[in-house]
């Protein structure tokens, strides 16, 4: 199961994404092109999570779209997700990778190069490095590192990063410069209009910084 794309990393937001709703906009956002969908809702309880959980799972079903829980194992566990996403702030990832398995993909906020170089590839599978910019989706944010600071998260991490805080299509060639494998974004998609389209801009603009990686790798 441990087989992830970080590309296009959606995180949902119960408030930015009530319009159409959560599993509604998640859908969308696969059809376009998002890789991973992370399932964020801090007010919402254990329950309240499982039951959204399981919708999600029901509507990714074989789009090979990854669903990733946000600090609560135990929904995770119930949903049978693919896997968790903790913060320095939640249970350590040793704890969590005891709790899901070894099979599940765990995910670990790290902030600072110093956190990024301690974790451990064999119980982390991929970090989340930034904030790159700062945003009202997490009024609780450490202080933006800019993308000097997010390649330095890369750099230091033994495992792979995707980049957050802030990020949009047009920030692509900058972050995947830096060494990280995607973008993981939250009102860039959750709250859009056309959650497929903005989903569909991103991933495009993904490939574009690939290939332009790729290009420059072999001047």
């Amino acid at each position: 199961m441990r087989g992830f794309d970080l590309s296009v990393y959606l995180v949902l937001d119960p408030g930015l994404c009530a319009g159409i709703g959560m599993v509604e906009t998640a859908r969308r956002a696969v059809a376009g092109g998002a890789t991973m969908v992370q399932l964020r809702d801090k007010e919402g309880g254990t329950a309240r999570m499982v039951e959204t959980g399981r919708a999600l799972m029901a509507a990714l079903a074989g789009t090979g779209a990854r669903l990733i829980v946000n600090d609560d194992v135990a929904a995770a566990v119930a949903i049978g997700a693919d896997g968790v996403h903790v913060g320095q702030g939640d249970m350590s990832a040793a704890e969590a990778r005891a709790l899901i398995g070894a099979a599940a993909i765990l995910g670990l906020t790290v902030e600072r190069p110093d956190l990024a170089a301690e974790v451990d590839p064999g119980v982390v599978d991929y970090v989340g490095a930034g904030p790159v910019f700062a945003t009202p989706t997490k009024a609780d944010h450490k202080t933006p590192v800019g993308f000097g600071g997010l390649a330095a998260q890369v750099v230091a991490s033994p495992v792979p990063a995707v980049a957050i805080g802030g990020l949009k299509a047009q920030h692509a060639g900058a972050a995947l410069g830096t060494g990280a494998r995607g973008l993981a974004v939250v009102s860039a998609i959750c709250g859009q209009p056309d959650p497929e389209a903005a989903a569909r801009e991103i991933a495009a603009a993904v490939a574009r910084a690939r290939r332009g990686g790729l290009a420059q790798s072999a001047v």
